[in-house]
């Protein structure tokens, strides 16, 4: 593992661990607090960390084989793209916050995080 990479994997695991938190919040304790849809949408944002924090572990994992220029600028778009998508609606759904603007934001950066992948792809040595 490079040492610069190691914030990147201390980010993924805590990532994880917080999907595991919320996702069992959402499913045991949140119900009897808010409304199924509340709910719905909990398990949305949960399910995209979900995904996104697999694929960064991913991108590490070949990180540490194969270093490429544009593996770092992807995991910051994903990194970004969790927080902004997921991290609203969470905020959505448990505070009651209405930050539904930067919901697409978050969804516009996940998505150019997998273009990014591909031409980091491309690009590679």
């Amino acid at each position: 593992m490079q040492r610069a990479d190691k914030p990147w994997w201390c980010l993924v695991a805590l990532s994880g661990a917080l999907t595991v938190i919320l996702g069992a919040y959402a499913a045991h304790g949140l119900a009897s607090r808010t409304t199924a849809a509340m709910v719905d949408i909990v398990e949305t944002g949960v399910r995209y960390q979900a995904w996104h924090t697999l694929a960064m572990l991913a991108m590490l994992a070949w990180r540490s084989q194969d270093p490429q220029p544009g593996q770092r600028i992807v995991l910051a778009l994903w990194a970004l793209g969790i927080t902004a998508f997921s991290g609203s609606l969470y905020l959505m759904a448990l505070v009651g916050l209405s930050v539904g603007v930067v919901t697409p934001i978050g969804g516009l950066l996940l998505m150019a995080g997998w273009l990014g992948l591909a031409v980091t792809a491309l690009l590679s040595r």
